[in-house]
């Protein structure tokens, strides 16, 4: 497994988060490969992980990560990490 981890920061947490579950995860949950995801928020900054069952899935996940991104959402990185262990 292979996991896209995305940094972002937020202008505006509210308009954001309202996007992110109405528009994003029931996107990024039908992705091919897709296994789990978790979308997490500190103050203004943003950080994902979500697990795809092979590199190439989450390879092709993190090229749409950018055009999948609400309004008041400013892309910081992303990076593709091996999954080595989950409980």
């Amino acid at each position: 497994m292979h996991a896209v981890v995305v940094r972002v920061s937020i202008e505006n947490s509210e308009t954001s988060e309202a996007r992110l579950r109405e528009d994003v995860v029931p996107r990024v949950s039908q992705a091919p490969g897709f296994v789990a995801g978790y979308w997490t928020r500190k103050d203004n900054t943003g950080l994902s992980m979500v697990i795809f069952e092979s590199e190439q899935a989450a390879s092709d996940a993190e090229q749409r990560v950018q055009d999948g991104l609400p309004e008041g959402v400013k892309l910081e990185g992303t990076e593709i990490r091996e999954v080595v262990a989950n409980a």
